[in-house]
């Protein structure tokens, strides 16, 4: 199940929330004052590497 992140229209505080591809944001309400139907918010996530990069060569695997 995917991570949808919400910020409440009243209070204005984001959270987040695990749920089904097909809940509706209606059945949600905000922790923090209880407010229904959230909006959704775009989010981002972050992705660490190695720092190397390879590229890949024709004819090699």
């Amino acid at each position: 199940m995917p991570i949808y992140e919400y910020q409440c229209q009243k209070c204005t505080s984001k959270f987040e929330v695990l749920q089904s591809l097909h809940a509706e944001p209606k059945e949600l309400a905000c922790p923090n004052c209880g407010e229904q139907k959230p909006k959704k918010v775009f989010s981002s996530f972050a992705s660490v590497g190695n720092g190397k990069t390879e590229t890949c060569q024709p004819g090699s695997t």
